[in-house]
């Protein structure tokens, strides 16, 4: 097991200055994150998305069409990632106040790195990563796929390192190939399962009624997925807007959630390019990974400390980490959680 060590202060930001330079000049003082102050005491915030826009931020895009970050003060703008963005680039620089990223690794590999950012809140308490096999040849648990070949996307391949090793289980005893986003080698044979999230149902609509589905969280891999992150920065000296932020993006998630079909009208409206029969059919799990008995104890976007222990042990062991090992503390904070408490849990 990986000793977790603190990075002393002068070779981290060393790090972090080249890791700025390497982006194309983006500032790297210890604080320079700005938030713009507008009229009536409102604050812009930019949230930086790692991918497309989607369903992952329906609850945003109900709280801004209703009025919900109006009311709390924000006024929210919302930048879509995707191929070739560094959304964790333009948070840490300072172009936007807070992102949202697919996967909680990712945030711990940049922590490791030197990089200032840090999670506030989860917003599905799942990952919806998941193996997907046909009854034919099924795969219901890690071991099922001893002898078979997987696909899964490049950037995936390390959960499945880490599926394997916490189930005890050789890399040569699993063939490994890689995939885009389609199904197509599941179903020509080429694999006996690929991968992807639960809540691409458009995606998944290829696979008939003969799926089968493992997914990663149930086989011992606990991930989080759309973490809200921001930087060391923005937490010291711009809490409250975070705070008003998370209150506003609460509001939507629940106000989607008492009426899903509002929801997705809501969601296409704003982004045309998505499919409204394709949203309402992925919106009922969207919402069983954002709320489920964990957010009903401790409220919607709820983080557990010992979760991120643990995801930091399994990558520590699989010597994933360039720089140190980060702590707990390094990679996230219960403080914007705690400000909103009694709020998120009326909705959890």
């Amino acid at each position: 097991m990986a000793t977790h060590n603190h990075v002393p202060a002068s070779p981290r930001r060393r790090r972090f200055l080249k890791y700025g330079a390497a982006l194309g000049g983006a500032a790297a003082a210890s604080s320079f994150v700005t938030v713009e102050a507008l009229a009536a005491g409102k604050a812009k915030v930019n949230m930086q998305l790692g991918w497309l826009a989607s369903n992952g931020i329906m609850g945003e895009v109900v709280a801004k069409r209703m009025g919900f970050y109006e009311e709390e003060g924000i006024e929210l703008e919302v930048t879509p990632g995707g191929p070739g963005v560094d959304g964790v680039a333009s948070v840490a620089a300072g172009r936007a106040q807070a992102g949202q990223l697919s996967s909680s690794p990712s945030l711990m590999l940049a922590r490791s790195a030197g990089i200032p950012i840090k999670a506030f809140a989860a917003g599905y308490q799942k990952h919806p990563f998941t193996y997907f096999s046909l009854e034919n040849n099924p795969i219901r648990t890690p071991q099922d796929m001893v002898g078979k070949t997987i696909a899964t996307q490049p950037t995936a391949v390390i959960l499945l390192r880490a599926l394997l090793a916490k189930n005890g289980i050789a890399e040569d005893k699993v063939e490994v190939v890689k995939m885009g986003s389609d199904m197509n080698q599941l179903m020509t044979g080429q694999a006996a399962a690929v991968t992807g999230w639960m809540t691409n149902t458009n995606a998944l609509k290829v696979l008939g009624d003969g799926r089968v589905d493992m997914m990663l969280w149930d086989a011992g891999i606990q991930l989080y997925a759309n973490v809200y992150y921001t930087t060391d920065d923005m937490l010291e000296n711009h809490a409250d807007v975070l705070a008003r932020f998370l209150t506003g993006s609460a509001r939507g998630w629940g106000a989607a959630r008492k009426n899903p079909e509002a929801g997705v009208d809501h969601l296409v409206a704003e982004y045309r390019n998505l499919s409204r029969e394709s949203e309402l059919e992925a919106v009922g799990p969207v919402l069983g990974f954002s709320f489920n008995d964990t957010t009903a104890k401790d409220g919607w976007a709820a983080m557990n400390p010992a979760n991120w222990q643990a995801q930091i042990d399994t990558y520590a062991e699989l010597k994933q980490f360039k720089g140190a090992t980060p702590t707990v503390d390094d990679v996230m904070t219960t403080d914007i959680l705690a400000a909103t408490e009694s709020l998120r849990k009326q909705i959890g």
